[in-house]
């Protein structure tokens, strides 16, 4: 099975349009923009719309990976708790003869949505090319493998598998995390001690593959 491709909450804030909307729920990031597409103009979709770009993990029970349920003070029945309004897939508090609930599964347990996972810890390394002595701030996820933030990093420089990536001086394991590394992730430490972590970004150095030997 291929790894799933993990995103930044960043990431997932950047797609909050009707024609774009991106949502992230218990550690899954889900494009329902087909969901918009079909339910064009629904009234139910406003609460989603409300929320693109946005984690609504607060809407669910984690346990039940279902959305939350309260009782019903005047009716004493278990109902489904929606604050922010009723959405797409949710029944009607009381049964209705216009609501049709021939859709499957509702969009939060359906997997044909979800596109990759939520990291559930960014950080902030400092990649610097020897060879053009340019440096790059980049925010990655702690689960993601050399090799995943390696094609982060392809945007600012193409040729980035042609280097060696280094830190410390020692040669990292592409297939694996910065944790896996050793490069550890001082964010907490840093924060108890009230310190500025952007002064401590650990820096991650390339070193250009400069082979010409000819075969």
């Amino acid at each position: 099975m291929p790894r799933p491709k993990y995103f930044t909450p960043s990431e997932v804030s950047a797609h909050n349009t009707i024609d774009d909307l991106w949502v992230s729920l218990l550690g899954k990031v889900c494009d329902l923009t087909p969901l918009m597409n079909e339910y064009k103009g629904d009234v139910l979709l406003l609460p989603i719309i409300e929320y693109a770009g946005k984690d609504i993990s607060h809407w669910f029970d984690p346990k039940t990976k279902d959305i939350l349920t309260h009782v019903d003070p005047l009716t004493c029945c278990v109902k489904y708790y929606t604050p922010r309004g009723r959405f797409v897939h949710v029944p009607p508090p009381c049964p209705r003869t216009d609501w049709a609930n021939d859709f499957g599964r509702p969009w939060w347990r359906d997997t044909q949505y979800e596109v990759g996972l939520l990291s559930a810890k960014t950080r902030w390394i400092r990649i610097i090319n020897t060879l053009t002595s340019q440096e790059q701030r980049l925010e990655v996820c702690s689960e993601e493998t050399l090799d995943e933030i390696l094609q982060r990093y392809l945007r600012y420089n193409s040729h980035a598998s042609s280097y060696t990536w280094k830190h410390g001086g020692v040669c990292l394991d592409m297939s694996k995390t910065l944790g896996e590394n050793g490069v550890r992730d001082e964010d907490e430490e840093l924060c108890r001690s009230r310190m500025d972590r952007d002064l401590f970004t650990p820096s991650v150095c390339l070193h250009f593959n400069d082979d010409l030997t000819e075969f």
